[in-house]
C-alpha cells in the first residue's frame, strides 16, 4: 500500500497515515493533545492507589508497531511506583524447566498498582511459534489454556486490557530502514528484527489463530492502527482512560508554607567539581 497524499491549505501534498486520510499527526499538535490524558492518567494513578485496584495493560504487535513509544508516553508523567512496565529477556534454562506462564506471574500487581507488559505471555503464540523457539504442539496448548488462566487473572480481581498494535508491512519495512540509516535508532535493530521481517505471513497466520483463541469475553483484544505513531498512541491511552472506572482527581488547594531563616548558615565559598558548562 502506498502511502496517501492529501492537500494541505497552501496545496502541498501532505503524508497521510497508511490506514486513514488524516493527515500524519506534527509533534506540536500532538504535545498539546497529549496533555489534558497526562492529566487523567494522573487521575487513574491516584485512583488506583486509593481503591487498590489491580490493572495490567499486554501490549503485543509485530516489530516496529511502536509499542515502546506507547508505552514511554503513558508512564512519563506517573509514578513509576504505581505504573510498573515490565519487559522480560530471554527466559534463563531455569525458567525454561518451569510451567511456561510462571515467570509472569510473581510480576503481577498487588493492590494499587498498574502493570504494563511490553510483550508478554502471548510471546508463545507470535514470536516463538514463527521462530521454532517452541513446538507446533506447545503453541496450541498454550491457545487452549490462556483463556483459563486469564479468567483466573481477572476473577482474581485484575483488570485486564489486551492490546495488538498494527502496522502495514510497507510502513514495517520503513521503520526497519530507518534504525538502519539513524545511528540513534541502530540499538533497536536487532537480528531477531532481521529474521521475522521475511516471515510477515507466518506472522500473520501467528496472529490471527491467537485471536481466534483468546479473544474472550472477560479478555478481549483490541486492535490499535498505529501507522501513525503519534495518532495510535492518543487513541490507546483515550481508550485505556474509557476502560478504567477512575474518579476525576480532586486537586487539593496546596500553599508553600514559608521557608525556614537562614540564621547562621553561610553558603560554600569553594563548591566540588562542577559539571563544564559545555552549552
Amino acid at each position: 500500500m502506498g502511502k496517501n497524499k492529501k492537500k494541505s491549505a497552501a496545496g502541498q501534498d501532505e503524508p497521510t497515515s497508511e490506514l486513514g486520510d488524516a493527515p500524519v499527526m506534527k509533534r506540536r499538535e500532538f504535545s498539546q493533545l497529549v496533555k489534558p490524558l497526562h492529566a487523567e492518567l494522573v487521575a487513574v494513578q491516584e485512583w488506583t492507589k486509593s481503591t487498590g485496584a489491580k490493572i495490567v495493560i499486554v501490549f503485543e504487535g509485530r516489530d516496529t508497531a511502536g509499542k515502546g513509544g506507547v508505552i514511554k508516553t503513558i508512564t512519563e508523567r506517573v509514578s513509576p511506583r504505581v505504573f510498573r512496565v515490565v519487559a522480560l529477556p530471554t527466559p534463563t534454562p531455569r525458567e525454561r524447566s518451569q510451567m511456561y506462564v510462571q515467570r509472569y506471574v510473581p510480576h503481577f500487581p498487588a493492590g494499587g498498582e498498574i502493570v504494563i507488559f511490553d510483550r508478554s505471555w502471548y510471546n508463545r503464540a507470535g514470536v516463538e511459534r514463527v521462530m521454532g523457539f517452541c513446538t507446533e504442539e506447545e503453541s496450541k496448548k498454550f491457545l487452549r489454556v490462556v483463556p483459563d488462566f486469564e479468567r483466573a487473572m481477572v476473577e482474581s480481581g485484575i483488570l485486564l486490557l489486551k492490546y495488538w498494535l498494527e502496522v502495514t508491512d510497507e510502513q514495517q519495512t520503513q521503520r526497519l530502514q530507518s534504525r538502519i540509516d539513524d545511528p540513534r535508532k541502530y540499538w533497536k535493530l536487532s537480528d531477531m528484527d532481521l529474521k521475522s521481517y521475511s516471515r510477515w505471513f507466518d506472522y500473520s497466520r501467528a496472529r490471527d489463530d491467537m485471536f481466534r483463541s483468546t479473544d474472550t469475553a472477560w479478555a478481549p483484544w483490541y486492535i490499535a492502527d498505529t501507522n501513525d505513531k503519534k495518532r495510535g498512541r492518543l487513541n490507546i491511552i483515550t481508550h485505556i482512560l474509557d476502560q478504567i472506572p477512575y474518579e476525576p482527581l480532586q486537586k487539593p488547594d496546596v500553599k508553600l508554607p514559608k521557608r525556614q531563616a537562614q540564621g547562621d548558615y553561610q553558603e560554600l565559598q569553594q563548591l566540588p567539581r562542577e559539571v563544564p558548562a559545555a552549552y
